[in-house]
């Protein structure tokens, strides 16, 4: 594997990753029964602003740190930062927390979690983040395999998130089978799929083929830094939710509006949020 999550760590997409993550846990935690959380492909727990691999690219100088000290944030924005302040040593930020330290901040007592990392070295990292947490399982395996073998769990309700590393040219294919025959495997389950917006048509082709698996209530979150058109590289980022809590709709189409425009101050891109299925 040539990807690593820690060049990236922080930047806008993570930022929607995790303000989105982080408004579904707190929606589902809530209320009801023990929930089962899954990320397919966990990577580390902490990413050291200020390190090698952070400041390579400064991406998060663009990303995460363009927000805070923020006032006035809308609500899933402002659960978001307090979150990423309180794993990752206060304002400023020491270290970036990733989706594994953040989902379980989010989680109750009875509620379990399982992450998987194919990668050694990433694998044992985020063993070392999550060491004495009981809630916690990490598996050092390959996300795709954990998705099979790991959905449905024994609880009724829970979150999938699955967020590759688009490496290989058939990985947009290989999600969209793999999330629907989760997602009718586990019908009580939420799913959240992250996915990359560049010049090209692969997310709108993913899109189309989720448009017509029958599966109900999908909800689509976008933001983008860039036109859709653009030949830079990553224009934006994108999550696809199957069966989102009740109205997360209405409370992050204000939260992506105040990003765009603070993670966009040119003003290119947009940010949107419509449902691709309806309820």
């Amino acid at each position: 594997m040539n990807y690593r999550h820690a060049y990236h760590a922080g930047n806008f997409a993570d930022v929607l990753k995790h303000v989105v993550l982080v408004a579904l846990l707190e929606r589902l935690a809530a209320k009801g029964s023990a929930l089962f959380v899954l990320d397919t492909h966990a990577g580390r727990g902490h990413y050291p602003l200020g390190a090698a691999e952070t400041e390579k690219g400064g991406e998060w100088r663009r990303g995460i740190g363009r927000l805070q000290g923020a006032a006035e944030a809308p609500a899933p924005v402002a659960a978001y930062l307090a979150r990423v302040e309180a794993a990752g040593g206060g304002a400023p930020l020491r270290s970036y927390p990733g989706s594994p330290v953040l989902a379980l901040a989010c989680l109750r007592p009875e509620d379990r979690a399982a992450f998987c990392e194919l990668e050694h070295g990433e694998a044992q990292a985020l063993r070392r983040a999550l060491a004495g947490d009981r809630r916690a399982h990490v598996h050092e395996r390959d996300g795709w395999e954990g998705l099979g073998a790991l959905v449905p769990p024994a609880e009724k309700r829970g979150l999938v998130l699955i967020d590759p590393p688009y490496e290989a040219p058939e990985e947009f294919e290989r999600l969209a089978g793999a999330l629907v025959a989760a997602a009718e495997r586990w019908r009580e389950g939420v799913f959240c799929a992250w996915y990359p917006i560049v010049h090209g048509s692969a997310a709108t082709r993913f899109l189309a083929r989720l448009r017509e698996s029958g599966l109900r209530r999908q909800l689509t979150v976008e933001l983008l830094i860039e036109r859709d058109d653009s030949p830079v590289g990553l224009n934006g980022a994108g999550l696809l939710i199957v069966r989102p809590p009740w109205q997360l709709d209405v409370a992050l189409a204000p939260a992506l509006e105040w990003l765009h425009a603070r993670l966009a101050p040119e003003g290119r891109g947009r940010a949107r949020v419509a449902w691709l299925v309806p309820e």
